[in-house]
């Protein structure tokens, strides 16, 4: 990795010294030149890059067709962001029309360009068409949420089962509900969803689980933008968490740990009416 500054065109502004979080870029005083020391410790955020407004600053992780100036005036108001943010539901009734391409694709790049923890962008994702594939993701789910509450109703285990999994007692009821469903005919865990986008990490990562949640949330927007309906696809998520044999890793090829999933289908309709949620619950110091 290298950095440099092109002083001709550096206005000295020290722009790119105030955004870096490394503090890679120094200068000394007001209209100085800029400097550089531990370059090493870059993390390839690309802010000096971004925010420079002569194009002087030159890294070697950012070449000249991977920036890209921004159109602000097409920037929603914040109006618009909060009303998007209210639309935003759950919504689980879907038509049976499948999801444009165009549209899973926007979704994935929404999701791909959310901010990582040290920039280490080690999120990937996984998007799942194929009719076949979403049934057998529904099914391992509850072979996987069978097994779980054939061991944890077992006499010899029930004793100990607070001290071995606080709040699995509690549970039961609820996946067997779940199971009592699927059995039944219903889809219970994907809900007939036309795509399902996983997003995972390395089980390496120290940030994963964080940073895979903060790719969902921009997906969901833009989503939500496209008039895409989604949810949370929490089941399966405890599902992969719960099965040792890592059956959902080995039918999708994935390496490491999911951390979030996102059902998607065009929707049967769309909500008219936003409801407030509980009080807010905000502390200030």
């Amino acid at each position: 990795m290298t950095i440099d500054i092109e002083n001709e065109s550096c206005i000295k502004c020290g722009k790119c010294v105030k955004v870096c979080p490394a503090y890679i870029l120094t200068q000394e005083n007001p209209k100085a030149e800029i400097g550089l020391r531990n370059i090493q410790t870059c993390i390839a955020c690309g802010h000096c890059v971004a925010v420079c407004p002569t194009d002087s600053v030159i890294h070697s992780e950012f070449p000249q067709q991977k920036v890209h100036t921004l159109n602000r005036d097409i920037l929603p108001t914040p109006e618009q962001v909060m009303e998007l943010c209210r639309s935003r539901r759950s919504n689980r009734a879907f038509l049976s029309s499948a999801v444009p391409e165009e549209y899973l694709r926007q979704i994935v790049n929404a999701a791909h360009l959310a901010p990582t923890a040290s920039n280490g962008q080690e999120v990937s994702f996984t998007l799942v068409t194929n009719p076949d594939l979403l049934k057998q993701i529904s099914d391992i789910t509850i072979e996987t949420f069978e097994t779980t509450v054939k061991k944890i109703s077992n006499p010899l285990i029930k004793p100990f089962l607070n001290l071995i999994s606080p709040g699995a007692k509690d549970a039961i009821p609820k996946l067997s509900a779940v199971i009592a469903k699927q059995r039944s005919g219903t889809d219970a865990i994907l809900r007939d969803a036309k795509a399902v986008l996983f997003i995972h990490t390395p089980t390496s990562s120290n940030f994963g689980r964080q940073d895979a949640n903060l790719a969902y949330q921009n997906a969901s927007l833009m989503a939500e933008s496209l008039g895409v309906s989604q949810f949370y696809t929490g089941y399966v998520c405890i599902a992969f968490d719960l099965d040792k044999k890592k059956q959902l890793s080995r039918l999708l090829n994935i390496e490491g740990a999911i951390h979030a999933g996102m059902a998607l289908s065009m929707p049967a309709f769309k909500f008219p009416k936003y409801i407030d949620r509980k009080e807010l619950n905000l502390t200030i110091f």
